[in-house]
C-alpha cells in the first residue's frame, strides 16, 4: 500500500518540530541510560576481563578480575583485583594466568570485593573480548555474593547486551587465521604488556573494539551497533553448528 503523502517519521505520522532532541532511541539490548542513537565513540565504556580456575561459571572460580574505563577517546581509570576463589587453581589454569594459588592466598573472596566491582562498572556500556564468558563469571560470582544493587549497573542487568570486539573481529577479520585476542592485536599492531592478565587483557580489548568501530560494516550508534552484533553473533554460532555437524 502507499503511504499518504502527510506521514510524517513519528508513529502518529506528524511531525514535531523541536523536540526531536528530547525522543530517545531504545531497543534491545541496550542499557536504558544511554540513548540507542547516541554515537558510540561519544559512550563511556568499562571493558572486562576476568581470569579464572577453569571455564565453567557454575563451579569455577574467578582469581583476578579488571574494569578498564574508557572515556572520550581514552582509557580514565583502571581497577584490578585478585581474588581469592577458595579452591584450587588447577596447572591448567595456572599454565594459560600464571596466577598460583600463593598469589591469591591472601587476597579477599569476590564477595568481599564484589561492591567494589560494582562501583567500577557504574556508569557505562560494558564489554568484553569473548563477552559470554566474562559475563556468565561475573554474574555467578554476584549471585553467589548475594550482593544487594538496588540500581545495578547495566554489567550486571541481564537484559543489556555487551560489546563484543570478538563478534567484530570474526566478521572484518573472517578470512585471517586465528580470532585470539592475541592474534587480532597483532594483526592490528596492538601492544600487549602481558597476555593473560585481566588489566592488560581488557585493556588490549577496548584498543581492539576502536580500532575495528570503523570500519564501515559497525554501525556508528549505540542501538544499531547492539543490534547489528546480535545478528551477526547467531551467524558466526549457526556457521561453527554446521561446521561441527559436517565434521560429526
Amino acid at each position: 500500500m502507499k503511504p499518504s503523502a502527510d506521514v510524517g517519521c513519528f508513529p502518529t505520522g506528524r511531525h514535531y518540530p523541536g523536540i526531536a532532541h528530547l525522543l530517545r532511541v531504545s531497543a534491545a539490548g541496550i542499557a536504558e541510560e544511554f540513548d540507542g542513537a547516541a554515537v558510540v565513540a561519544e559512550l563511556p565504556i568499562v571493558c572486562v576481563d576476568t581470569e579464572t580456575t577453569g571455564r565453567d561459571s557454575g563451579t569455577d572460580r574467578i582469581v583476578e578480575i579488571a574494569c578498564v574505563r574508557w572515556e572520550n577517546g581514552a582509557v580514565v581509570r583502571r581497577d584490578n583485583w585478585l581474588v581469592n576463589p577458595g579452591i584450587p587453581i588447577p596447572k591448567e589454569a595456572f599454565d594459560v594466568h600464571g596466577i598460583s594459588d600463593d598469589d591469591v592466598r591472601d587476597a579477599k573472596s569476590f564477595s568481599g570485593i564484589a561492591r567494589e566491582v560494582i562501583q567500577a562498572l557504574s556508569g557505562a556500556v560494558p564489554m568484553a573480548y569473548n563477552a559470554p564468558f566474562d559475563r556468565s563469571f561475573l554474574l555467578a560470582e554476584l549471585s553467589r555474593a548475594e550482593v544487594e544493587m538496588p540500581e545495578p549497573p547495566p554489567a550486571c542487568r541481564r537484559g543489556v547486551d555487551w560489546f563484543d570486539p570478538l563478534t567484530w573481529a570474526r566478521e572484518i577479520q573472517k578470512y585471517e587465521k586465528g580470532k585470539s585476542l592475541g592474534d587480532v592485536c597483532g594483526r592490528l599492531g596492538i601492544e600487549m604488556a602481558q597476555a593473560h592478565r585481566a588489566s592488560d587483557d581488557a585493556e588490549a580489548a577496548l584498543s581492539v573494539f576502536h580500532a575495528l568501530r570503523v570500519d564501515p560494516r559497525v554501525p556508528s550508534t549505540y542501538a544499531a551497533l547492539v543490534q547489528e552484533q546480535r545478528r551477526l553473533a547467531r551467524a558466526h554460532d549457526e556457521e561453527r553448528a554446521r561446521w561441527r555437524s559436517a565434521r560429526g
